[in-house]
């Protein structure tokens, strides 16, 4: 049964981007790719996915990749209204974040010895910056950029050599979270808060963005971050904090966790002199669960920015719902290859990181379709 409704799916699915292919050869094969994406096997690479679709050689699955002409920024556009319409809600939660994808060389675009928050340590990298949708329907990755350090883009020679476009230059990670939510915006994606951790959230700049595009927002930032306070003063987040009263915390799920409830004690105060009519400004602070007598738990800061209206409960809940990017990453590269990939081009990378969220998108949608026993979006083509 879970079979048969995932093949008439993923049907479905591919004639729903197959206006993006230009000739019957890559339209074809792009199936056989997406399908074996999830199809359980150990590596994700040109040669398996050529052997399971019954290809002698993976010349086709790399074509597909690196070559064939089709539109792939119009099938991440068409993975965003296939998500959108599968677990679309007006409380739906916008999530930024990145993560990283081992390689050894110098040639794959954009690689170089860096931070990766996948690994927990500098490592020769990759890094794919990302924007979730999340609702009470589910999960799944909307959009993607690849991250291309400076020591690239000051190398113009060697951004030819992997393909990358001269029009190219470098953009730090909110930059990309910008150019994301300004084309979910623009494509009228519903959804009520933007969240992200305080890689994104200390960025000044992508919050005044933000605020310019009335986008609610609930972003972590460092404890020494210096915001203007209701008394035209500037302190710290944390001292703002730390003057509160005891009675100003409230303990309060934000949903289940792996080992029960994910419970912690929230704090708010108001910031920011004035507010525009309707929204306001809050730091958010979430408190670490201690025994009574021992030394109070570490606390979590956050800046935002949205309706008056909202409560300490909408402030956590949105501030909680940043680990569904996580599960999002860990489901695309356990069950959809995201970083299986052997390519090394910038063209590649896009290709085959789009092709992944379409199959992450289809598994989201067959479970969705099975849970409630509704037809998806796809039925409708």
């Amino acid at each position: 049964m879970v079979v048969d409704v995932a093949a008439v799916e993923l049907d479905r699915l591919h004639a729903r981007v197959a206006g993006r292919f230009a000739r019957a050869e890559p339209r074809a094969r792009m199936r056989e790719y997406v399908a074996g994406l999830v199809a359980g096997l150990e590596r994700k690479n040109g040669w398996t996915l050529a052997e399971r679709a019954g290809e002698a050689s993976p010349d086709g699955m790399q074509r597909l990749l690196r070559w064939a002409d089709w539109d792939i920024d119009g099938v991440r556009d068409d993975v965003r209204e296939y998500v959108v319409e599968c677990l679309g809600d007006p409380g739906g939660v916008l999530i930024l974040d990145d993560t990283g994808f081992l390689k050894k060389g110098t040639r794959s675009a954009g690689v170089q010895r860096q931070y990766s928050g996948t690994a927990g340590r500098v490592e020769n990298c990759q890094i794919g910056t990302f924007l979730a949708y999340a609702s009470p329907r589910g999960h799944a990755l909307i959009d993607r950029e690849l991250y291309v350090p400076e020591s690239w883009t000051a190398d113009r020679a060697r951004c030819q050599g992997a393909g990358i476009p001269d029009e190219v230059e470098f953009a730090t990670k909110p930059r990309h979270a910008m150019a994301m939510l300004g084309r979910a915006i623009d494509a009228g994606v519903a959804f009520s808060w933007v969240t992200a951790d305080e890689a994104y959230g200390q960025v000044k700049y992508l919050r005044v963005w933000l605020e310019q595009h009335d986008a609610p927002y609930v972003l972590a930032t460092k404890c020494n971050d210096t915001l203007i306070t209701s008394d035209a003063g500037q302190r710290r987040a944390d001292e703002l904090i730390a003057a509160l009263p005891a009675r100003a915390w409230r303990r309060l799920s934000v949903g289940a966790g792996a080992h029960g409830p994910r419970e912690y004690d929230w704090a708010r105060v108001p910031i920011r002199i004035s507010w525009a009519p309707g929204r306001g400004h809050w730091l958010l602070a979430r408190r670490k669960i201690t025994e009574p007598g021992q030394v109070p738990g570490e606390i979590a800061y956050y800046v935002c920015f949205g309706p008056r209206r909202s409560t300490l409960l909408d402030l956590a809940w949105t501030a909680g719902s940043r680990w569904r990017i996580e599960e999002c990453f860990q489901q695309a590269k356990n069950e959809a290859g995201l970083d299986h990939y052997q390519v090394r081009s910038w063209r590649a990378w896009y290709a085959h990181i789009t092709l992944s969220m379409l199959a992450l998108a289809w598994l989201v949608a067959v479970k969705s379709q099975l849970t409630k026993g509704e037809p998806t979006p796809a039925n409708n083509t």
